[in-house]
């Protein structure tokens, strides 16, 4: 089936989402749809699948004008979306999942779980699948979950899949299995709208890329293109996509956690027996599927989260001057402060600047101004009050000196908070920690939910503040990021630390050890060609 947008606008009151779209996907084609988060894509594919209405323009299926007043009538007409947060009852079989809506009954009208089954199992030989009909979704892998929403979708005679970012929550190998079901479905006449911001995933599946800029389309290109090019059409300027340097530092240990526990209130277990340092002049990366202990790792290093086991230690180190002790030169002193159950406040004071997962819950007030913004966990420091009373001029020269900075996109400092895009809104608090005289830099998803642009520039602040000989820890789920930025990797499984690995350790057995398998198991299963099955049993054991 030949799908056909034209001059499809949307609008959310005076905001244009989708601002006269022009696309055409061919019958068994993959489509890529390239851009920024918040770029319009999701909302066009949302106006495609009924679930928003078009301020303009219309939709052809082979040629034929259509409207869909809901997701029924897209269903019906033989459109099928995977949304990026899946739409399934975890307490619900597969098969009791993929019929909801469209169940086959017997004579009293129940359920007819046998003709459910069979649905279920005939897709998934057809493609391959390996999905059990009578499993309990919530029990199953990511991977697999996704695996019964396309399952889902092609029930229903699918004949263009829209796949809305469906490797965010992916592990590597799960990733590589997706592009080969997308192939497979290409090959079986399935047209397909892959929805991304991951250059390296649409060079690899797609045979046509459009890409999308504030609403707008700006071009397209074929997969052979760069991905610097890519970028460039995405953010309108050149960007740095490469690794960033390496720094192999003799630094001393900065953070020194030893046996980090914590439970819920419910008793279970979120972090088990994390054990690691972290040097000054060092970026440790640590990396896994989200869900996994990294929050909870982060939120509990920084005194959000108290800990019902083990040690956080901040060492702090300071030079000797020759006439303090004229037979040891520069060597280096240090003292240690226990954070262990600390304060946020008292774990900041101590020289720890944070950049929260969640900056809109806990990085920043958006009903205040910038210059407000970048003082906020200084308010009460000699540089910016005295006597319980706010120096407007100091906030407001700090401020104008970090907008500068930190290319802080903004009509004045004084402009609210709320009115910037999301990557201005992380360089402000980027800006307000690393303006900070800091011994540890914690940045957890430094980089979630801002376009390429900000990446480039956020990342290049975090190695400036690496080599200036801060300790950095970075929580991430981009394994792009992970590899640009690390020195060192610490993968993170079910609570505890798989191991900890070079930054130039294979795609491949990141992935098996993001599945809880150990590094030398991980190194063995890479060397002879582990399936699927052994990695997830793997995991298991």
């Amino acid at each position: 089936m030949k799908l056909e947008l034209r001059q499809v606008t949307k609008k959310f009151g005076d905001f244009v989402a989708n601002d006269s779209i022009d696309l055409v996907v061919e019958e068994g084609q993959i489509h890529a749809l390239l851009g920024e988060n918040g770029a319009g894509k999701s909302t066009l594919m949302n106006v495609l699948y009924g679930l928003y209405a078009a301020d303009g323009g219309e939709i052809l299926l082979d040629d034929v004008p259509v409207h869909f007043s809901g997701p029924g009538d897209a269903m019906a007409a033989g459109i099928g979306m995977v949304h990026q947060h899946f739409m399934l009852v975890p307490v619900f079989t597969v098969a009791e999942n993929v019929v909801l809506g469209t169940e086959p009954t017997g004579p009293l009208g129940l359920l007819n779980v046998q003709q459910a089954r069979g649905i279920v199992q005939e897709i998934s030989d057809k493609f391959g699948f390996d999905v059990d009909p009578d499993a309990l979704v919530g029990d199953l892998p990511v991977g697999v979950q996704q695996r019964v929403e396309i399952i889902k979708a092609l029930s229903r005679h699918a004949k263009i899949l829209i796949l809305d970012e469906p490797t965010a929550v992916l592990i590597p190998q799960e990733t590589d299995e997706l592009m080969e079901i997308m192939r497979q479905l290409k090959a079986s006449g399935t047209s397909i709208v892959f929805i991304t911001h991951k250059l390296r995933e649409v060079q690899e599946v797609a045979d046509t890329i459009t890409v999308i800029r504030h609403g707008k389309v700006i071009g397209s290109a074929l997969p052979t293109a760069s991905q610097s090019d890519l970028a460039s059409m995405m953010v309108g300027r050149d960007v740095d996509l490469g690794v960033r340097s390496r720094n192999s530092t003799d630094g001393g240990v900065v953070l020194e956690v030893n046996n980090l526990d914590l439970a819920d209130e419910e008793g279970r277990i979120l972090l088990d027996d994390v054990s690691f340092t972290v040097a000054a002049g060092e970026v440790l990366a640590v990396a896994g599927v989200q869900g996994n202990g990294q929050t909870e790792l982060a939120e509990t290093l920084i005194g959000l989260r108290k800990p019902t086991g083990g040690e956080i230690l901040l060492h702090h180190y300071s030079s000797l001057q020759p006439d303090d002790a004229s037979d040891q030169g520069d060597q280096q002193v240090t003292t240690t402060e226990n954070l262990t159950g600390k304060s946020v406040k008292k774990v900041l004071s101590s020289g720890v600047g944070f950049v929260p997962e969640d900056r809109g819950k806990d990085g920043v007030v958006h009903g205040f101004s910038i210059a407000e913004n970048l003082v906020l966990d200084q308010v009460d420091s000699a540089q910016f009050s005295r006597g319980g009373s706010l120096k407007m001029k100091s906030i407001a020269s700090n401020a104008a000196r970090l907008v500068e900075e930190y290319d802080v996109r903004a009509g004045s400092a004084n402009a609210t908070l709320g009115t910037l895009s999301g990557g201005n809104q992380q360089k402000v608090v980027v800006a307000r920690e690393l303006s900070r005289d800091l011994s540890l830099f914690i940045a957890s998803q430094p980089t979630r939910g801002v376009d390429i642009g900000s990446i480039d520039f956020i990342h290049s602040r975090i190695i400036q503040a690496r080599d200036n000989g801060t300790a950095v820890l970075i929580v991430s789920t981009e394994l792009n990021e992970v590899s640009s930025l690390a020195d060192r990797v610490a993968v993170m499984y079910n609570g505890k630390f798989v191991g900890i690995v070079p930054p130039d350790t294979q795609r491949h057995v990141l992935g098996l050890m993001m599945a809880g398998v150990s590094h030398e198991e991980a190194l063995a299963q890479a060397g002879r060609g582990t399936t699927s099955e052994d990695t997830q049993a793997g995991a298991a054991s």
